[in-house]
């Protein structure tokens, strides 16, 4: 069995402001009104999530990394 290193998230632009953060292989999602809040809170909530946890049961190794990855909208170019 290949375990992970990394927990993949993306992090998008909130619907009404601010920015949301969501993992791809575990089930955590989080919020912050700059890029600095979201990753700070995107850190803390996985570290929550896996406290206690068996990593390799979830397919992790121990100590993954988060590689996060932000979402742009394209804009129309204007002429």
């Amino acid at each position: 069995m290949t375990l992970q290193h990394t927990i993949k998230a993306v992090v998008r632009q909130g619907e009404q402001s601010g920015y949301v953060a969501e993992c791809l292989e575990i089930p955590v999602v989080t919020q912050g009104q700059t890029l600095d809040e979201v990753t700070r809170n995107l850190r803390e909530a996985v570290e929550l999530h896996l406290e206690g946890e068996d990593l390799t049961e979830l397919g992790l190794a121990p100590s993954p990394s988060i590689l996060v990855t932000f979402e742009l909208e394209a804009h129309p170019a204007t002429a």
